[in-house]
């Protein structure tokens, strides 16, 4: 059993967890992920790696609550609490080297992912340009942490409720248009997003890295659910990843497959609410 130490709300349906898994703490790096189990009725929920303190034995996630098992961690874990199965680090760390000067970009909850990426980015002696952005300013977090650790920062919101009002591939172009030497990219977010951020740097020939968020089971590449297409080759997200060349990945492809159980992900959350309601009425 793995117990939550702390457990903070970072925007609606957005939730910070820090859990106690010293094995994890002691090795996780930036770009690799745990799944975790709620209790043996559970589904697997690959999450992220944002931080490990090494020293007191935690690991902190940030879960956004879309689904059954996310809805009802939200709902009914809380500090003290404990969870099932914490299983990692799984998943190819990033790659951080002194590359010059890199763009960090960071989509909705890919924010979350992206932070551990530039914080070492940064304590390894590059130049960070970061770029967040979310649809409104209530779903943007971090930008404290993010700002702590570029040296250049943007911040974009669809509706122009704060920063600027566009896209985070509109700083992007800019920047690449002016003519600054880039060196290396990283774009985490939803699929269209790092698809549009991919586009646009290959136009530049800047190299990029996306994390993919494809549907994944069992972690370890046996089950085969979480395929893409990398250039000509099959690739499994969880072992050959999550990050790949985001000029060579098929995002048609990873969108589709996104949406192949989304069917039964609703029964599901369905099924869950309507016992929370028959629950809370009885």
């Amino acid at each position: 059993m793995y117990k939550i130490l702390e457990k903070r709300r970072l925007g609606p349906g957005i939730q910070e967890y820090v859990i106690l898994a010293p094995d994890v703490a002691r090795v996780g790096k930036a770009g690799q992920f745990i799944v975790l189990r709620l209790h043996e009725r559970g589904e697997r929920i690959p999450l992220t790696i944002v931080d490990c303190d090494p020293k007191g034995g935690g690991v902190t996630l940030v879960v956004q609550e879309v689904g059954k098992s996310t809805r009802e961690m939200g709902e009914t874990f809380g500090v003290g609490d404990s969870v099932l199965d914490f299983a990692g680090p799984l998943g190819v760390a990033s790659e951080i080297e002194r590359y010059g000067t890199v763009i960090c970009i960071g989509g909705g909850l890919g924010i979350a992912p992206l932070y551990p990426i530039a914080r070492d980015l940064k304590r390894a002696g590059n130049t960070v340009i970061g770029i967040i952005g979310a649809r409104n300013k209530e779903l943007l977090f971090y930008e404290d942490r993010m700002r702590a650790v570029c040296d250049e920062f943007h911040v974009m919101t669809d509706d122009g409720s704060y920063g600027r009002k566009g896209f985070v591939s509109d700083p992007l172009r800019e920047i690449l248009a002016a003519g600054r030497p880039i060196h290396r990219v990283w774009a985490i977010g939803p699929a269209i997003m790092m698809k549009v951020c991919a586009k646009v740097t290959k136009e530049f020939s800047v190299p990029t890295v996306v994390s993919l968020n494809s549907v994944m089971i069992d972690g370890t590449g046996m089950c085969g659910g979480c395929r893409v297409e990398v250039g000509s080759a099959t690739k499994f997200a969880c072992v050959d990843g999550p990050e790949f060349d985001g000029h060579a990945v098929d995002f048609d492809l990873l969108m589709a497959r996104q949406k192949f159980y989304a069917e039964e992900e609703s029964c599901s959350l369905e099924r869950y609410l309507a016992e929370r309601k028959g629950a809370e009425t009885r």
